[in-house]
């Protein structure tokens, strides 16, 4: 059945830097950790509007991805409803739960910690590249010990840990073809505003469309009109090429 309904929400941009020719790999630990309490601050007050159900903190860079401002920046979205994509994943927990007891996320973690496609961890985050990766270039960064729901519950620990740890993502992408800045897009999955809060999971997710020197992954009839993706690599050899980056 569908519905609809007036058109509400919010969309604002989080400047990174006052450097144009920067950009978000270029600056210190200290500025994305301050870029991060902006994120999790402006999150906490789009979810007080009433009218937002969902806030998405990202970030584009590249003309290959469609960036046509190249100023250091980021956008946050405050949708008026929860995501299809986040309500699939609020619904495979739901389902592994069901048949487990167990949480989907906690699983993914401790399952991604024992092979072979971590690209680098600290105390407090793991990045991997996921064993069903759908991009050429995919990383996710999940927070270890702790289950968040959203920024506005991340320790200052956290924020200060992911810094570093993303900022050696993003140099490891940038290495992984010499002379060529790896286009890419990422952001910040987060639980719904007030609903099924407990299925959710706070986690970073990059993907890339470059597929080797001087190409890029265009999306084929597989992709486009069936959904049946095909990874020009292997999560395997992404996940090693960006391991022997640096």
């Amino acid at each position: 059945m569908e519905t609809s309904a007036p058109a509400s929400g919010r969309c604002e941009v989080v400047v990174f830097s006052d450097d144009h020719d920067s950009s978000l790999v270029d600056l210190s630990p200290e500025r994305v950790a301050l870029i991060v309490r902006a994120q999790a601050q402006r999150t906490a007050a789009l979810q007080a509007r009433g009218d937002v159900a969902q806030v998405f903190c990202f970030e584009n860079r590249g003309v290959e991805v469609g960036v046509t401002l190249h100023h250091p920046h980021g956008q946050i979205y405050g949708y008026p409803y929860t995501t299809p994509q986040t309500r699939r994943h609020l619904e495979a927990n739901r389902r592994h739960r069901a048949a487990t007891g167990r949480d989907l996320f906690d699983d993914i973690l401790e399952s991604e910690r024992r092979g072979p496609r971590v690209i680098a961890e600290n105390d407090h985050w793991t990045a991997f590249t996921p064993y069903a990766a759908r991009w050429p270039f995919e990383v996710h960064l999940y927070p270890r010990h702790e289950r968040f729901a959203d920024l506005t519950e991340l320790p200052e620990a956290y924020i200060e840990s992911f810094a570093p740890l993303y900022l050696e993502v993003l140099k490891r992408c940038d290495a992984a073809y010499p002379g060529e800045q790896m286009p890419y897009m990422a952001g910040w999955h987060q639980a719904p505003v007030g609903e099924d809060r407990e299925l959710g999971r706070l986690r970073f997710e990059l993907v890339s469309i470059r597929r080797g020197p001087g190409r890029v992954k265009f999306l084929a009839s597989s992709e486009s009109v069936m959904g049946g993706w095909v990874h020009d690599l292997g999560p395997e050899t992404s996940a090693n090429i960006l391991k022997e980056a640096l």
